[in-house]
């Protein structure tokens, strides 16, 4: 059965105010390239403190989210397009919130019986006292990350004891609350969700070892594999792990689930990005590709299945 076309104006939302505006730009932008080509009506919006305001101003009906980090992936824009009853697409308020709160979603796997590296959280009230805890665990090479960031922003790999209250403070620069975990030496690998259904799984190799900022969006600086170079029994259980994240969460239609896989085949869960980069290049695009549907395609079916 053909499709109902889209006549509804498409309001893509990007940019904001967030430490990653520019990645965000770029998605957006792609994403209205790739609407335009199918004949939409779409308009983007670079997201100002009003955005409600600026869509009823170029008359949207249905928002397209590709705001990354704060105020559009932690829910706050969600609330606000419901209160308004204004059409959007990807995951809820309450999905986003939680995924963007790795500390959340980490207990969440947990509880679930969900592989994940092991943990701790600082504040910064108590960041001394468990710093020095910390420091008597056998744990090194450490991850310090800040606790609602993308991108790898505020990141550190930390390999020595000295190099640790650096990359704690570092930390702290991006958020009050920043979590600790164990490294686990290996390759990160990620599986794209679309429409409910798990993507082929892409295995992600930096030149300098650790996929930070600048592997992620400097040019030439990391190598994909897509689909996976893997063992059919790894393939399924990331495909299966990151469909469980999906639903535990309480997802829509789409995101992404980063793991690591260590060099036993053994699969750790790192965290789940319900607005995930949506450039030409990005994770989630790849994977859709290895599963024969382009940007364009799978643009439209992520505003096929708006809530």
């Amino acid at each position: 059965m053909t499709e109902k076309p889209i006549k509804e104006k498409i309001a893509v939302l990007m940019g904001g105010a967030s430490s990653e505006r520019d990645i965000s730009i770029k998605s957006g932008t792609a994403v209205h390239k790739a609407l335009s080509s199918l004949e939409l009506n779409v308009s983007c919006i670079d997201v100002s403190a009003d955005p409600i305001k600026q869509i009823r101003q170029t008359k949207g009906e249905i928002a397209f989210i590709a705001l990354h980090g704060k105020f559009g992936e932690d829910g706050t824009i969600q609330a606000m397009l419901e209160k308004e009853n204004i059409p959007y697409t990807g995951s809820g308020p309450d999905a986003s919130r939680l995924a963007m709160n790795k500390i959340a979603s980490k207990k969440m796997f947990k509880d679930a019986g969900l592989p994940t590296p092991e943990f701790i959280t600082l504040d910064k009230n108590g960041a001394r006292h468990h710093f020095k805890k910390w420091c008597l665990a056998p744990f090194f090479p450490i991850v310090v990350k800040p606790n609602k960031e993308g991108s790898s922003i505020g990141m550190s790999v930390v390999r020595k004891k000295e190099d640790l209250q650096k990359a704690i403070d570092n930390a702290f620069l991006y958020d009050d609350d920043i979590i600790i975990e164990e490294f686990i030496d290996g390759d990160d690998i990620t599986v794209g969700i679309l429409e409910d259904k798990p993507l082929p799984v892409v295995r992600i190799k930096p030149k300098q070892g650790i996929y930070d900022f600048d592997a992620k969006y400097a040019k030439g600086m990391s190598k994909y594999e897509v689909p996976a170079k893997l063992k059919a029994n790894v393939i399924k259980e990331a495909q299966d792990l990151g469909f469980k994240v999906h639903k535990l969460l309480s997802c829509r239609c789409f995101s992404r689930v980063d793991m690591r896989l260590s060099k036993d085949n053994k699969i750790k869960i790192l965290e789940l990005n319900t607005v995930p980069g949506l450039t030409t290049t990005s994770l989630l695009p790849k994977a859709a590709n290895a599963a024969g549907i382009n940007f364009a395609q799978m643009c439209l079916k992520m505003l096929r299945n708006y809530g």
